[in-house]
């Protein structure tokens, strides 16, 4: 995977917003002290101490990362990695550098413990009416039931030269989503938090205004439904949406099977966490089914009622058809892990055809009488092995 995040601000902006709005939020962020700062627990801790209300505690958040972050430009072309978030938070702030999905990670991770509904969105941007080649993140929070976008990257200053220019920029704070369409573009349209979504090529046309002809996305409900789902579903929706919003470029077309590398990933996960399951009843089956042996071979002593006895040998193979009707509905998993779900399948046919064999003994048994039943019994040698 060679999709890397860039934050790059080579256009002169015009820097003259009016910075007394949050003079006193960010003078008090200037004092937090630097124990706290190694550790989002600390530095949420500190804003929930000092603001109450939560246009300062979101500012506070974005002012803390934007202004204590600084970009790194030699991390700019290297490869995507797969760190956890937990690794990139921890590394970014023992550093105190990083690049986009640092930043992101960061302010998401700060403004989820201060008590905010937030997201890390993952996208593309453009410029100048020029689309980026290469990926970006940002940050969308809920505030007061309404939701706003966040970049503190490029919030932070701006790249000249291949040299990081460090100047706070407030016009990428809490910015409209109508607005924040205009330069960034999620790959899900899901977090474009637009009732009248926006396609790939309608983005790279330019013509990302409301289009009220088109059908109306209710994506509060639509998030409400994804923070319910499993990874796996989250992927799968995920997919479906970002291949139904147009693969326009080759940056976007990575995505997709980045995306798609995911679903399945997380589907053999499924699966084999399903297999790990089954084969944990099919242990306690065949258990069971030796202790049946077991009693047989000792011609069935000490004595059980007669219930007892056929409940010994029904309760492992009702235990075995589950196991085998459970196997087949796994679901998808890579060839890595094709030999050992046919041998669990083989494993779990031979069980049944020896505990089959059995029930038969214990039902003829059962319709006999005491004198014949003592006649009945030989040694059964076979015992079935768990496997490991």
């Amino acid at each position: 995977m060679k999709s890397v995040f860039l934050f790059l601000m080579i256009t002169t902006m015009s820097f003259g917003q009016a910075k007394d709005i949050y003079a006193e939020v960010d003078r008090k962020m200037d004092k937090i002290p630097a124990d706290l700062t190694i550790s989002t627990t600390g530095i949420a801790q500190y804003i929930k101490d000092n603001f109450k209300f939560e246009n300062d505690k979101i500012r506070a958040v974005f002012y803390w990362t934007a202004s204590n972050i600084r970009y790194d430009v030699n991390y700019v072309l290297s490869p995507i990695d797969t760190e956890s978030s937990e690794n990139k938070i921890k590394n970014t702030l023992l550093t105190k550098k990083g690049v986009c999905m640092h930043y992101a990670e960061v302010f998401n991770d700060i403004a989820q413990k201060v008590g905010f509904e937030s997201y890390v969105v993952s996208g593309y941007t453009k410029q100048n009416g020029k689309v980026d080649i290469l990926s970006h993140a940002w940050c969308a929070v809920k505030i007061d039931n309404t939701w706003w976008l966040f970049d503190p990257t490029w919030g932070a200053g701006h790249v000249q030269n291949k040299k990081f220019v460090k100047k706070l920029n407030n016009l990428n704070y809490k910015v409209a989503p109508s607005q924040f369409i205009a330069t960034h573009m999620p790959f899900d349209y899901l977090w474009q938090f637009l009732n009248y979504t926006v396609t790939n090529q309608e983005f790279i046309d330019g013509k990302t205004q409301p289009n009220k002809s088109k059908p109306n996305f209710d994506f509060i409900a639509e998030i409400k439904q994804y923070d319910k789902m499993s990874d796996l579903e989250k992927a799968r929706t995920a997919l479906i949406r970002m291949q139904n919003n147009g693969i326009k470029n080759a940056l976007i077309q990575e995505r997709v099977q980045f995306k798609k590398n995911e679903v399945d990933a997380l589907q053999n996960n499924e699966a084999m966490d399903k297999m790990r399951a089954i084969s944990d009843d099919y242990n306690q089956a065949i258990v069971q089914f030796n202790d049946f042996i077991f009693y047989r071979n000792n011609k069935f002593k000490p004595t059980f009622p007669d219930e007892t006895i056929k409940e010994m040998i029904t309760i492992p193979k009702q235990k075995i058809l589950d196991c085998q009707s459970r196997i087949y509905q796994i679901g998808k998993f890579d060839n890595n892990n094709l030999e050992n779900v046919k041998s669990l399948k083989k494993s779990i046919i031979d069980v049944l055809k020896q505990i089959e064999e059995q029930e038969k003994f214990v039902n003829e048994y059962l319709s006999k009488s005491k004198l014949v039943r003592k006649t009945m019994f030989s040694k059964v040698t076979w015992l079935g092995v768990p496997l490991n």
